[in-house]
């Protein structure tokens, strides 16, 4: 016969998970407000997909601080962090690693590329080839990196944060619809206000603001807080609910490219980090909806008609929200 279930025990030690990751978190959502001010949205949404072990994709305009958000996140969290600097030459094996014949052994040894760290910081990452942008398809999706019929693991967790200009911008290439699909959310990180772009003149000039930062956790604390988030419950009215958003750009008449089956594992995941973040061991719906533009707005094709007349696919995605009924 089982042994009874303490439930009052299960929901004490739930509250004390939360606890400890509301505690953490914060601390690292404050260190990345101290590099990047006035834009406390875009920091949530960052840790979000860093609890929901996905792929930020941060996109806008050079100068607004991509690359400073990447890194300072990064700083925050004691792990292993690589940089690289997507440029024109770049090659996949300064990616993903190439193997290398040594004289002495007479045998062939493997040296890692790029991404074989925790955080891996990819720099305008759409001034690259697309043939080295697809470098980045397996290891992103399998945590797994395979040179020369040889699978190499890449170490939990892992998480790319890359930064890219329009693709307006001059030298710049689209990322194929795979690599898009596979970041989970893309952020803009914008202007920020005439207040904070004041006080980043007396803070920013004399020094740097990320050589102030030192890590408020560990790759192994990092490790807990993502399987506190992984048990966060999600009713099967909200599952229906994320289903139907997501089916629904499917079938819209000004796309014509809906968003994937991994679409929906995302914004179940990242909604799951979202509740987690405000203090809930359940989702809402309005967690979905907090964050359907950015998981699912890079990954849809508006059609010509659509595109001329000036529909971006955040405000189909809007109307895809209108549309679709919320569950009791």
């Amino acid at each position: 016969m089982s042994a009874p279930v303490d439930t009052q025990t299960e929901q004490g030690s739930a509250g004390a998970d939360l606890e400890t990751l509301l505690r953490v978190t914060g601390q690292v959502r404050d260190n990345v407000e101290r590099v990047i001010e006035g834009k406390p949205d875009v920091v949530f949404a960052a840790v979000v997909v860093l609890l929901a072990e996905g792929h930020l994709l941060i996109e806008d305009v050079p100068g607004v601080g991509k690359t400073q958000l990447s890194k300072a996140l990064a700083r925050s969290i004691d792990c292993t962090v690589r940089r690289i600097q997507f440029t024109p030459d770049l090659l996949p094996s300064d990616v993903t690693g190439v193997s290398v014949f040594n004289q002495n052994t007479r045998e062939f040894e493997f040296r890692p590329g790029g991404v074989f760290a925790n955080i891996v910081v990819g720099d305008e990452i759409n001034r690259a080839s697309p043939k080295t942008q697809s470098a980045l398809l397996e290891c992103m999706e399998e945590h797994q990196v395979t040179v020369d019929n040889v699978t190499y693991q890449l170490e939990s967790p892992f998480m790319v944060i890359a930064t890219q200009n329009p693709i307006e911008m001059e030298g710049t290439y689209a990322l194929p619809e795979a690599q898009r699909d596979r970041f989970m959310a893309r952020v803009s990180v914008g202007y920020p206000p005439q207040a904070a772009e004041l006080a980043m003149l007396s803070t920013h000039t004399s020094t740097n603001p990320l050589d102030d930062l030192e890590p408020v956790t560990d790759a192994a604390e990092l490790r807990k807080l993502i399987g506190i988030v992984a048990r966060i419950h999600v009713s099967d009215a909200v599952q229906r609910y994320a289903v139907a958003l997501v089916s629904a750009t499917r079938h819209h008449g000004e796309l014509s490219l809906g968003a994937s089956p991994r679409a929906t594992l995302h914004l179940v995941r990242a909604a799951k980090a979202a509740a987690a973040l405000r203090g809930r061991d359940y989702v809402l719906p309005d967690d979905l909806t907090s964050l359907i533009t950015p998981v699912l707005a890079h990954r849809l094709l508006p059609t010509a008609e659509a595109s001329m007349n000036g529909r971006s696919t955040a405000a189909i995605v809007e109307s895809v929200v209108a549309a679709v009924p919320v569950p009791d």
